[in-house]
């Protein structure tokens, strides 16, 4: 949610350097602000605070848990007793 919300700011900088013609580093710079304001109050109104919302898991620590979660799988399925008549009991 958090990335959303800056990368929405993000966007609304960019249009408004287009749009209204900025340049220079100060001026962008107080555009960016202002929007990272505007979206952060859009989101008061609505009853949201950044800083209260449950973290997102890291997508580096989420991909870790499956690579081991897959080996841990693959050790277990490769211990499992195989069926001497190949599996055909009908």
């Amino acid at each position: 949610m958090t990335i959303a919300a800056k990368n929405l700011a993000t966007e609304m900088t960019n249009y408004n350097v287009e749009e209204k013609d900025l340049y220079g580093e100060i001026c962008i710079t107080d555009e960016h602000i202002q929007n990272n304001r505007s979206v952060r109050d859009m989101l008061g109104q609505r009853g949201i605070k950044p800083e209260e919302l449950p973290q997102s898991e890291d997508i580096k620590k989420l991909e870790r848990r499956v690579k081991s979660e897959e080996k841990r799988l693959a050790k277990k399925s490769a211990t499992l007793p195989r069926l001497k008549d190949g599996g055909d009991n009908a």
